[in-house]
């Protein structure tokens, strides 16, 4: 049996705007390929001395102002677990498609929850550039745990190793991000839990439009910290100085960006930058992304002191709004709809 979404099925007359003209293309074909800065974990443990902990908090810092997402290596995370991590998902994709739609199969997540967390395309897409040519499995970090405490299997214990190990370091760069705007606060060790966390695992199949049809469309997160686990296929592209660049895969590293509630609550000191993932017409691309988010009720407000950029509001209330614009204008507005007012 088949594991390919039917893609070709489901958007077939999406896909044949194609022979009329209408589709364009979304992507340019030279797009320049960057380094996202890299950033050397080892320097803030105790081996190294004082001078070399200070910079790489300022290297993370700065690169958290001016780019929105760096690359962290020697981040403590073992090569162990990553390949496992990949091996895991790849067996969990490789399932018949009609297995993974419906939660079935030897291999499934449906064993960490209740409810089957697999997506697959953009069922509200009305033309081509709304669609995300893309599967996925959603999955809630206390799910993990709870599976991996009662009846553990390989994908569970798997997927709670890597969580645990991810989550300990979102903490840490979130601390260093929250000192260095002159805070030592306990904020996100008290709103920040790992059951208020999930893990996304992606599969990018093969495209027959690489250049007209996205793999994930251009967003921004909408969580405090992504941390992201990428093969070395490529495709990942961000916004630098209004023009996009593709991120260059780096095999020792793992990629962090800055998420929509660390810019609102940091009042604009750090950047959430809209990103997107490409195609590829020959060979598909996995991923896996930690979301480092707050409880629901959770109030987001700015830290520092001054005029504020943003009025706050609860993370619920975010959420909700970004789901109501999405579903009524096909778009993810964000923090746009918490500006203040001028006067306010």
């Amino acid at each position: 049996m088949d594991s390919e979404p039917p893609f070709q099925d489901a958007y077939k007359s999406l896909l044949e705007e194609q022979d009329n003209s209408k589709a364009v293309k979304l992507i340019d074909e030279f797009v320049e390929d960057c380094e996202v800065p890299v950033i050397d974990l080892s320097r803030l443990n105790g081996c190294n001395n004082e001078a070399d902990k200070e910079e790489c908090k300022k290297e993370i810092a700065k690169a958290s102002k001016e780019w929105g997402f760096f690359q962290v290596v020697n981040h403590g995370i073992p090569q162990d677990v990553l390949q496992r991590m990949r091996r895991e998902q790849v067996k969990l994709f490789r399932q018949p498609f009609q297995n993974k739609a419906a939660g079935k199969g030897d291999h499934k997540v449906s064993d960490l929850s209740g409810n089957n967390s697999y997506r697959w395309g953009t069922p509200t897409a009305t033309c081509l550039k709304q669609l995300s040519w893309t599967e996925a499995f959603h999955i809630p970090i206390t799910d993990v745990s709870n599976s991996a405490a009662g009846q553990p299997n390989r994908l569970s214990l798997t997927i709670k190793e890597f969580a645990s190990t991810v989550s300990s370091l979102a903490q840490t760069i979130a601390e260093i991000l929250a000192e260095n705007l002159g805070l030592k606060s306990a904020f996100f060790t008290e709103n920040c839990w790992p059951n208020t966390c999930y893990l996304r695992m992606n599969r990018y199949p093969p495209c027959p439009l690489p250049l007209k049809v996205f793999g994930l469309l251009p967003h921004t997160d909408s969580n405090f910290l992504t941390i992201l686990y990428q093969d070395q296929v490529g495709g990942l592209q961000l916004v630098k100085d209004g023009r996009w660049v593709t991120v260059k895969p780096n095999p020792e590293a793992l990629i962090i960006n800055i998420g929509d509630l660390f810019q609102a609550w940091s009042n604009d000191a750090y950047k959430s930058v809209k990103h997107r993932v490409v195609t590829n017409g020959r060979v598909e691309r996995f991923s896996v992304a930690y979301f480092f988010c707050p409880s629901y009720d959770t109030i987001i407000q700015s830290c520092k002191d001054g005029p504020r950029v943003y009025r706050k509001f609860s993370f619920r209330e975010y959420r909700e709004q970004v789901q109501e614009d999405v579903r009524t204008t096909g778009n993810k507005v964000g923090l746009p709809r918490f500006l203040l007012s001028e006067g306010q």
